[in-house]
Formats: C-alpha cells, sequence, structure tokens
C-alpha cells in the first residue's frame, strides 16, 4: 500500500510531507526528563505520543534511530540560567549524592513507560556522560563568533546571532515583545543582552555537580546538552525533533540557535510538538495543586480521582485525543475511556471463540476500513479517528460473533490481522484487563505491591493499609513476609 504520510511542522507551521533526508532511515529525538523527581504525567503523555509515532514509522519499515536524552545536570531552577542546580538542591533535601537521585528517579522513570507499553529508544544518552561533546561544542560557537565568556561562564549572544538569523524562528514570536517581556538583567548584569543564555556555568563553591572546562570548572547550561547528543547520535541534520509544546519557547529555540551557531544548518527538519494536560478544564501544574502522578492514577489514591485505572486504560485514554489537542482529565472522560478500551479487548478477545462459516456475509468492505486506519494515522498520526474507524471493527465482531453475520475463516484471520497491526502493533495497547491473561495480572499486582511498599516507607500507612484492605475486598490476599510481599486469590 503505497503511503503519503503528512506531519505538522512547527518549524513551518504547516503539514508538511513526511521525505526523511535519508531514504527507509529516520533519526528521531525526543527530549527526555529531567530525572530530580517522579516523572509527571504531562511527560508521560508526550512519551506515549511519540510511542505512537516511533511504532507507525516501524511499521511503515523505515528503520528509525530513536534517541531520548535523561537530563541528569545542569537543569537549573530558572530557564534564565539562576536559581539551584534541581538535583543538587534535592540531594542535600534527602542527603544523598545527587548520581542517587538521578538513579532513583530514571529506574522509576523507566518503571513507568513499561507499564505503559513505550518501547524503549534506540540510544538514552545522558547529559553527564557527553559533557566532552557538550565542550567541544561550546568551543564551536566560540570561534564561529557566537558566544562570549565572562569569568568563567560562557553565555549565547543572542544579539549577534539575531544580526543574521531569525531567532524566534519556531515560535514566531516578536523579538521586541520578547525583549519587553524579559526582565532586566539585575545581578546577572555579566550578560551583554537580556536574552543571552548560559552555555557553560562557573560552579560556586558549594556546587556539588562539575567538570574542568577550557573556562572555569562548572557544569553544561541545559540547552547545550540537547544540541550536543543529538549532534553525536543523529548527525548535523536529521529528520524529527520533538518534546512538550513548553520547550518550543525557549529550550528548542536555543537548541536551534546553537546548533546554527555550531554547524551551520538548523539541526531538525521537522518540530513535533505535544500539548498540554488540563484536569477538569484548567491547566494542570503542581502549583495549581490540580496534577497527579501515574502511580497516583493507577491505584485512584488521589483528592480529585474516584478511582484508579489500569495503565492500558489511560493510554487508551491518551490516545482518544490528537497528541496536538489538550487532554482533559476528569473522572467522567477516564470513565468512557475504560469502557470503550473493554470494549476493544472484549471484541478482540471473542476472535478466537468464533467458529467459522463457510462463507462470509458481513456489511463491511475490510479492505476499505484498512485502507481508512491508514488513512487516519497518515494524517499527522491522528488516533482518535484511527480509534472511531476500529470501533467500527468491533460492531462487527460482536455482530458475527452473536450470529448476525458470518465470517468465513478467511475474513476472521483478516479481522485478526487489522486488530493486531493497529491496537497491538501501533497503538500499542495489550489487554491488561484483570480478566485477562495472568502475565497482565502478576504484572499489576508488582505495580500495586511496589506503590504499597513506597508508602510503608514514606511512612504513609493509611496508603498501605487501604490498599491492603481494598485488595481484600475484591478477593486478593497480601501477605508480608521475609522474602517480600505474596499474594493470592481468597
Amino acid at each position: 500500500m503505497q503511503h503519503n504520510l503528512v506531519l505538522y511542522n512547527t518549524l513551518t507551521r504547516k503539514k508538511e510531507k513526511f521525505e526523511p533526508i535519508h531514504p527507509n532511515l529516520v533519526g528521531m529525538y525526543v527530549c527526555g526528563p529531567t530525572v530530580y523527581s517522579d516523572v509527571h504525567l504531562g511527560n508521560c503523555r508526550t512519551f506515549v505520543s511519540f510511542d505512537l509515532i516511533f511504532r507507525y514509522l516501524l511499521h511503515l519499515g523505515y528503520k528509525v534511530r530513536y534517541v531520548r536524552n535523561i537530563t541528569d545536570a545542569g537543569h537549573l531552577e530558572g530557564d534564565n540560567d539562576e536559581g539551584d542546580d534541581k538535583f543538587a538542591k534535592k540531594a542535600k533535601l534527602e542527603q544523598l549524592e545527587p548520581m542517587e537521585i538521578v538513579q532513583k528517579y530514571t529506574i522509576g522513570f523507566h518503571d513507568v513507560l513499561r507499564l505503559f507499553n513505550t518501547l524503549p529508544p534506540s540510544i538514552e544518552p545522558t547529559a553527564t556522560g557527553h559533557i566532552s561533546e557538550q565542550i567541544e561544542m561550546v568551543k564551536q560557537i566560540i570561534d564561529n563568533g557566537y558566544a562570549y565568556e565572562v569569568n568563567g561562564t560562557v553565555y549565547f549572544d543572542v544579539d549577534k546571532y539575531t544580526k543574521e538569523h531569525n531567532y524566534t524562528i519556531l515560535t514566531n514570536r516578536n523579538l521586541e515583545d520578547l525583549l519587553n517581556n524579559t526582565r532586566e538583567l539585575g545581578g546577572q548584569d555579566e550578560k551583554k543582552g537580556r536574552l543571552d543564555f548560559a552555555l557553560w556555568i562557573k560552579a560556586k563553591p558549594e556546587h556539588i555537580m562539575r567538570w574542568p572546562a577550557p573556562w572555569s570548572v562548572g557544569f553544561p547550561g541545559w540547552h547545550i546538552e540537547c544540541s550536543a547528543m543529538s549532534r553525536k547520535y543523529l548527525g548535523d541534520q536529521f529528520d524529527i525533533h520533538g518534546g512538550g509544546m513548553d520547550l518550543a519557547a525557549t529550550h528548542h529555540t536555543n537548541e536551534i540557535a546553537q546548533s546554527q551557531a555550531c554547524n551551520h544548518t538548523t539541526p531538525s527538519k521537522y518540530w513535533m510538538h505535544t500539548n498540554m494536560l488540563t484536569v477538569n478544564g484548567a491547566r494542570m501544574s503542581k502549583s495549581a495543586g490540580n496534577g497527579f502522578l501515574p502511580g497516583e492514577l493507577f491505584t485512584g489514591n488521589h483528592p480529585l480521582l474516584q478511582k484508579g485505572y489500569s495503565p492500558m486504560a489511560v493510554r487508551f485514554f491518551m490516545l482518544q485525543a490528537h497528541y496536538r489537542s489538550t487532554l482533559d482529565f476528569s473522572n467522567e472522560a477516564l470513565d468512557a475511556a475504560e469502557k470503550g478500551y473493554k470494549r476493544l479487548m472484549n471484541a478482540i478477545a471473542l476472535l478466537d471463540k468464533i467458529v467459522p462459516a463457510k462463507s462470509s456475509q458481513i456489511d463491511v468492505d475490510l479492505e476499505a476500513l484498512t485502507a481508512r486506519c491508514y488513512a487516519a494515522m497518515d494524517d499527522d498520526f491522528n488516533s482518535p479517528v484511527l480509534i472511531a474507524e476500529l470501533f467500527e471493527v468491533v460492531r462487527l465482531i460482536n455482530s458475527i460473533y452473536d450470529g448476525k453475520q458470518q465470517a468465513d475463516e478467511a475474513t476472521l484471520q483478516q479481522l485478526k490481522k487489522l486488530t493486531n497491526d493497529f491496537v497491538f502493533d501501533i497503538m500499542g495497547l495489550k489487554d491488561d484487563q484483570l480478566g485477562g491473561n495472568s502475565d497482565n495480572i502478576d504484572r499489576l499486582m508488582e505495580l500495586v505491591i511496589s506503590l504499597r511498599n513506597e508508602a510503608k516507607q514514606n511512612k504513609d500507612y493509611a496508603t498501605s493499609d487501604k490498599i491492603r484492605n481494598e485488595l481484600s475486598a475484591i478477593g486478593i490476599q497480601l501477605k508480608d513476609s521475609k522474602d517480600g510481599t505474596l499474594w493470592n486469590k481468597i
């Protein structure tokens, strides 16, 4: 089948036909998490969206090198090179080494993404593992005349850059407005211009994470990390650069400037951004107090949630919205998604129970339906439209099972291929209902037990007891032993 995949390019603000730089090879870089705390749902939505994109490109036969970094240094609290290093601050708070913080939250991040059934990236580089590449890139930017050093800190010269390039090409923001909305330098008057940002930061005496560089013992700026790592693994220019839309204005804008100043080319051909999350219509954020973590969503242990939802029901819920649309969490929307997910899984399970008829009499043209499923994905990975088409498949399967329509062996195989390709292979769903196979139940129980153990470690005995009691109410008994927590059905 001929595919005309089009995707929305933030850089040009329009849909474009996808044509990789090298035929059949795709280089894709997605900004990964800053691992100083539990991964939040906004991150998860981004990584589930790019997992869908990764899966579809693989399905179409492309060889994809998917690079998703881990930021484990240099991310200060403020975007304007101010405040404490997020890792050092958390390390002091918990009286740990910064790399213990990094390890703890990197493991947690991988655990959550495994529950969401995302494929691992091809390469997962860390910022601390690529300090030398970042230093070399900063040297090159200085040599090319777009950066300057003051007291051991190196800044990118935005004013010099804007004389020759469009600094706000990604967001199309007015440079004057940007300058007017950036506060006076105040104590940071070592910068030449208000929009200048740090490429290398001289470490204060109390700063724990530090490396020797030609300018000072210090640490990299946040933006240079992604430029250096994407360049190392994907080259000066690659196909897709992705992340959450919150990264476009500062992080990705500065990445483009750095790469252009160093390599004389924009780093990526297509820029793709996922939209934000809202809760009951209001933007989800820590400061608003309306954010919940994936673990809280799975257990239901949060004041805003009436109950918990399985990771696959949540993944299905995320895919019901287009990646460029806002995704609004509410108990009603989650309940509806859970019902839809169960309908889909239950219908697919029926396919193995249907006895083939001698001939087919169905009211759907399966080839046309398959073509519509591909058309949805070819149109900027439109998962909501794909899901609507798949519910036509659900209706058909239920009708055949009820004896209202007839399907022979060839038709049943066609239906199995269609659901396998789109539901499992491309959308990345699997049946994790408690009535599903025992492997799914085991994994779900592992998650519940680990969340309970975490609650006990945090001396949150109310949550720990609630998990035990709620499980008991549905016929599952937990037993704590020296080998850990065991479970069995009562």
